[in-house]
């Protein structure tokens, strides 16, 4: 168990902190979340009164060496202990030399603040922190020890109690919640947040079809879809049919003002726009008369109501495009000739492409006014994300605009008689989730996110329903609903575009993964294993959102874990290793609060074929 950081606030009076209660404090904290201390300060009034209630709870009296500490003894209210090694059975030595042991080895070091407890512990998971993230992660096995059974069922009515009465949340830093903690980045400045649409995959799509998926999308926090353009001959009668679906749905909100990242807010009555992301991987860009049909696209949207702008020009994308040049000298004459030709009636645009090139490069495109990464939607090796991808791009915009993406799987399954693209990205360690986090503390930095994506089938990261026509995905994808996604992708959007994590209003989980191991044969799959199949784990992911601290169960079959966490946002995960079903559950004071059970989310050991796909499911809202 890995809590990197945990915290606790009530003013009070400040006195001394014996010993004794220090160590049971870092006895019952490490031994309920599988975890060595490594750090306690606080108000030790506080302190105080939640190991009594630990104390009533496990019928503990007094220790020896109960020597105390006085407040004098205490370091700045922003210092924390830095760990020095992940040990579960590490000692580490209190301020001033002074050591103890209990039988689990738990140590912890003191620092004194006038209002605050503040816990940070390492663990020898194998999971790791991203760009200074913490999360509160499970990596314990079936076989993990839990205290008696007499004493957890005593814990939500006694210790859980006090610690819920003295402080307004208990936090996982930098998930807050239940309060008003701003993250970094300027609070006041919003932020947009896009979708990605293929239309490529809306050929049956109706008017109802359009306005149902615009709906939802503006449910969730979408501000706009970004409509991927591509050559088939009836894409423009669906991009006229979302448009004007999208006008529809503003109409009905009676407002239809431009959306900007200026304006952009969280409220349900904010408009739903679009824009036009085209795909140049489809659309031919070497001769100069190429640039007309986008053109034409331009001149058609600008003026609807409907369109995103951005600083007062219209919001224009791709995918790819490094290798057009419209019969230019270059990329950028190319793209100047395209979309800003000299002395033309076009209408202005703010042009943020994906380009696949060499962010040190970006100098010499006087023509794009921000780019977007693609690709930093996920870890391009067997690692976690990081965000120095993202750093690098706005290190070489400058002051253009930075959009970011954020996916929650990649897997492809074409063989060599369709699309011959048969691999993964690395989706573990909650991808999408870590994604989400780095946004938010990145706020100040990323003026735009695109989740990749609401339909693309095909490569398994869509987030909305499975519908329209699929481009020959139905193997891997039909029976793997994502909707279950979008709810927890709300809770991180509200946070990055204020700066503020919103209040858990009701308890929820989230959970996801394969249904097969990793290194399981399927003969009778043509197509073969997927590349970087070495890259996944295999685990059930987790995501719980808790009002209250709780035990939270996952299990399949046989195998069962129960962890305490505090309220907020909670990331466990469970070791599958055999056939079986995955369920979910919260309980509070002997009492379930809240079970999981999806249908369809069973292990199987023995598949028939290599789906890579994500499971996903959700408790109800």
């Amino acid at each position: 168990m890995d809590i990197q950081y945990f915290s606790l606030s009530r003013s009070g009076q400040q006195g001394s902190l014996t010993l004794r209660k220090v160590a049971l404090f870092s006895l019952m904290f490490s031994t309920h979340f599988n975890g060595p201390l490594r750090g306690v300060s606080g108000d030790q009034g506080l302190i105080e009164e939640i190991v009594d209630g630990m104390e009533h709870a496990l019928g503990i009296g007094s220790m020896t060496s109960s020597s105390s500490m006085s407040a004098s003894r205490s370091m700045s209210a922003s210092s924390t202990s830095t760990p020095a090694s992940a040990s579960k059975t590490a000692s580490t030595s209190m301020s001033g030399s002074k050591s103890m042991s209990t039988s689990r080895s738990i140590s912890a070091s003191m620092s004194m603040s006038a209002s605050t407890l503040t816990v940070a512990s390492t663990s020898t998971s194998a999971s790791s922190s991203t760009s200074g993230m913490s999360s509160v992660v499970n990596t314990t096995s079936a076989s993990t020890k839990l205290l008696p059974s007499s004493v957890t069922a005593l814990l939500p009515s006694t210790v859980l109690s006090t610690i819920a009465s003295a402080t307004a949340s208990a936090i996982p830093v930098p998930q807050p919640v239940a309060s008003n903690t701003t993250t970094s980045g300027n609070s006041t400045q919003p932020r947009a947040v896009f979708a990605h649409v293929i239309v490529g995959n809306t050929y049956n799509y109706t008017m109802s079809t359009w306005a149902n998926d615009i709906a939802l999308a503006a449910s969730k926090g979408i501000d706009a879809f970004a409509l991927n353009v591509g050559s088939d001959s009836w894409e423009p009668g669906q991009i006229a049919n979302a448009y004007a679906a999208a006008g529809q749905y503003n109409a009905k909100l009676n407002n239809t003002a431009p959306t900007n990242a200026t304006n952009t807010t969280t409220s349900a009555n904010s408009p739903f726009k679009l824009f036009l992301s085209f795909d140049m991987s489809s659309l031919p860009c070497s001769a100069a008369a190429d640039a007309q049909p986008l053109q034409t696209y331009i001149k058609t949207y600008a003026n609807n109501t409907s369109q995103m702008t951005y600083n007062g020009r219209m919001l224009v994308s791709t995918f790819a495009g490094e290798a057009c040049t419209f019969n230019s000298s270059s990329l950028n004459a190319g793209w100047v000739n395209a979309l800003k030709p000299a002395n033309s009636s076009l209408p202005g645009v703010w042009f943020v492409p994906s380009f696949f090139i060499d962010p040190q490069t970006f100098k010499n495109l006087t023509v794009v006014d921000g780019m977007f990464h693609w690709n930093s939607a996920w870890p391009m090796g067997n690692n976690n994300i990081t965000f120095a991808p993202d750093a690098s791009y706005i290190a070489n915009l400058g002051n253009r605009t930075y959009m970011a993406a954020a996916s929650p799987w990649f897997f492809a399954h074409y063989g060599p008689d369709t699309y011959n693209k048969n691999f993964i990205y690395r989706g573990d360690d909650w991808l999408f989730a870590q994604r989400w986090e780095m946004l938010v503390q990145n706020r100040s930095s990323v003026a735009l996110a695109e989740v990749l994506t609401w339909n693309d089938f095909g490569e398994s990261h869509y987030v909305g329903p499975v519908e329209g026509v699929q481009p020959m995905s139905q193997g891997w994808v039909n029976g793997y609903d994502h909707t279950g996604w979008l709810d927890l992708m709300k809770y991180y959007i509200a946070a990055y575009k204020t700066g503020t994590y919103p209040a858990i209003a009701k308890d929820r989980v989230f959970l996801w993964g394969r249904l097969a191991p990793a290194n399981a044969t399927a003969p009778a799959d043509s197509v073969g294993k997927p590349t970087n199949w070495q890259w996944t784990q295999d685990y059930a992911w987790a995501v719980a959102l808790l009002t209250a601290p709780a035990n939270v169960t996952l299990s399949c079959g046989s195998t069962s874990q129960t962890t305490l966490v505090p309220a907020g946002l909670a990331k466990l995960k469970l070791k599958l290793n055999a056939t079986c079903a995955v369920k979910a559950a919260v309980a509070r004071g002997g009492n379930t609060t809240l079970s999981l059970a999806p249908a369809g989310f069973s292990f199987n050991m023995h598949p028939s074929s290599y789906n890579f796909n994500a499971f996903v499911a959700a408790s109800p809202a």
